[in-house]
Parts: C-alpha cells; structure tokens; sequence
C-alpha cells in the first residue's frame, strides 16, 4: 500500500466517525459557563430556508372588505368569510405553494384541485384534501400560539410545509418491526435510520409520541419499573423522537434541555415548553386532520398523483421536520400570515392544556441566562 493509501484509509474513517458536518460552524453560549450550554450552529442553515414566494399582488383594504366568496361562489365550506377578492388571492398563492404551472407535477396549477368544467364540484380528492388542510392551517394559528411563542404573525401557510410539493418532503408513516430471520428480529432498533439521525434507536418514535397518547416518562426520578412505564425500550424510543427533534429543528439538546439536569423542568430553557406544545400540536394534525380524512386518500397505486400511504396502509403524516426543515423556526421565523391573514383562523377555541409549570427565576444572574418559562 502506497502512501497516499495509507493516509485515506486512516482518514477516511476518522471523517465517517467525526458525527458531524464539514464546514463552520458558530458557538453560542445559553447558560452558565462550564456547564455545557453551548448551542452550535451552522451559518449555512439560513440557505435551507429557501425563496420565500412573494404575495400573487399587493390586498388592499377595499379588496378584503368586498363581497363574500361563500356568496359568489357554490361550495365554498372553509374560506367562504373572506372576500371574493381575497379569496381568489389565496388560490392563486396556494397554486404557487403547492402545484406551481410550469412545474413536473400531473395537472399543475387550478387543475390539482379543481375540475375546470366545474370548479365547485368535489370529484378531486385533492380538493377534499385542500378543504381539510385549510380547516387545518387555521385551527393551528388560531389555537396553537403557545407553540409559536404567541408572536404576532407567527404561525403556518401552505407553504410552510409544502414548499412548492404536492407532498411535503418530510412525512413519516409508521413502521413495523420486521419479523424474525436470520439475522434476528431487531425489534424496531439497532438499525441506524434518517428518522432517528442515523442512531441505532427505536426508528419510529413516531407512531406512539406524535399519533398515539403515550407520555414521555423516562426523566422520572424512581428507578424505572413496569409500573413507571419507564422500560428501556421507551427509553430508546423518547431518545429516538429526541434525535429527530435535534435534527429536524438543526440544534443540540441544550437548546430545551439544562444540561445539569435534563429532566428538570423548573431549569429548562424556555424552548421546552414551546416544543411541549408542539408535540401536542402535531398529535392534533395527525389525528383529527390528516388520518381524519381515512378512505378519502386513495390505496397505493391507485391515485393519480402518486402514493399518499406508507406501505403499511396509513396516510403519510406530519413531524418537527416536517415545518422545520433544519432550522429551529420555520422559514427562518418570516412571519408569512401578515400577507394572508384569511389563514389567521378565527376566535380561538378553549385553550389547550397548560405545560408543566416552570419555576420562578433563581437569581438575576440565572434569569440573564437561563430564562424561565413565561
């Protein structure tokens, strides 16, 4: 073996074992120092947020306050308070949010949804689809603030998720352990998997945390036991759903988490509380909006526009990735609702369940660091 050899089989496995990306990267201390609180970040994250399509044409205020579409229009179920004018201003942005013209996809344009011979009618699952994405969109500004900081403007379009694909690019479905060969069942881990950031951990904490009803209760302070339900698999599969978390939203687990102790809530990082919500978030969208719509999503193969199940017969639902994209907030925190404020939603329904409440600050210094929950 010639030198030249040598050097790349020494340094190429130094490379895949560096568990981490080529490039710059920026350092951020959040807490006390020594302590590990440090946040890296990558500078090049910003490019993963993308071109942000402008508005179709600028909404006045005469345009908003005309006639209703739910008037002028047949079948109008979800949009049908807003204008004629501001109704048509949002088609044409969610044509560019989802199906552009010009682009690959079967029936770009009005056409993914709408039979052009008659607009109204409900033969396109897409427009079913659509008409429950909407009630979607509005339901999570409306009721999900606490998750989005309860900033003004904050919250989700279209494209938030969709940037420009029929299908979100990041969806997950569930997955179910392969059975027993030669090699052994493998019981859903010990498989190094994208959606666990390639750690050999349970490969979907999804189903049970971001579908299912199942608590995150492994932070307890008894010793785990079956009554705790704090078994070592659970274990793995909240450090599973950690790991996508870390890398859906690209940062470390000090980002929530106090690394004096994680499970801690009353030290926690603000963040935690705002990701507590977003779990809950996600349950929402999953249940009650996306597998809500149950046989309105075609079998595998039988759509025209491509598979809209996973392979065990489930729709393709949401995660942190979904929105998040590798930046910690969506779209780099461009607040789209501004330039349509009919996705706003309207009067809030009850509040949902509080988070787990946060402890007062400890001292000035602690609160000029590590802030409590608000």
């Amino acid at each position: 073996m010639n030198r030249l050899n040598k050097l790349v089989a020494i340094a190429l496995p130094a490379l895949l074992l560096a568990g981490c990306e080529l490039g710059t990267k920026e350092q951020e201390q959040v807490g006390y120092r020594g302590t590990a609180m440090v946040q890296i970040n990558d500078p090049d994250s910003k490019a993963k947020v993308g071109e942000i399509p402008a508005p179709p044409y600028e909404l006045t205020a005469e345009m908003v306050a005309g006639d209703k579409a739910g008037t002028a229009y047949e079948n109008v179920q979800v949009l049908g308070d807003t204008s004629v004018d501001e109704f048509n201003y949002l088609m044409q942005a969610m044509t560019t949010w989802i199906a552009p013209d010009g682009s690959a996809i079967k029936d770009a344009g009005c056409t993914y949804c709408h039979n052009p011979e008659n607009m109204a009618s409900d033969e396109k699952y897409t427009k079913v689809v659509a008409r429950k994405m909407l009630q979607m969109t509005r339901t999570i500004n409306a009721n999900w603030k606490p998750h989005f900081g309860n900033q003004d403007n904050g919250g989700v379009t279209c494209w938030t998720c969709h940037r420009g694909n029929p299908v979100p690019v990041n969806n997950w479905s569930t997955a179910v352990p392969e059975p027993g060969n030669i090699t052994g069942n493998k019981r859903g881990g010990n498989t190094p998997a994208a959606s666990v950031a390639y750690a050999s951990l349970n490969y979907d904490p999804f189903t049970d945390y971001l579908a299912g009803k199942e608590s995150i209760r492994v932070g307890g302070k008894a010793f785990p036991t079956a009554a705790s339900n704090a078994s070592i698999q659970s274990t793995e599969k909240t450090y599973g759903l950690m790991m996508h978390m870390s890398q859906g939203l690209g940062v470390n687990c000090t980002y929530c988490h106090n690394s004096n102790n994680f499970a801690k809530w009353e030290d926690s990082r603000p963040q935690r509380v705002n990701a507590w919500y977003g779990i809950r978030m996600v349950r929402d969208i999953n249940n009650n909006y996306i597998t809500a719509l149950g046989d309105v999503w075609p079998q595998n193969g039988a759509g025209p526009y491509g598979n809209r199940r996973g392979p065990h017969g489930d729709p393709l639902k949401v995660n942190c990735a979904t929105c998040h994209q590798g930046v910690n907030k969506p779209l780099g925190g461009y607040k789209m609702l501004k330039d349509y404020p009919a996705l706003k939603g309207s009067t809030p329904a009850p509040a949902v369940a509080a988070a787990p409440a946060p402890a007062p600050a400890e001292t000035a210094a602690a609160a000029a660091v590590v802030k409590p929950a608000a």
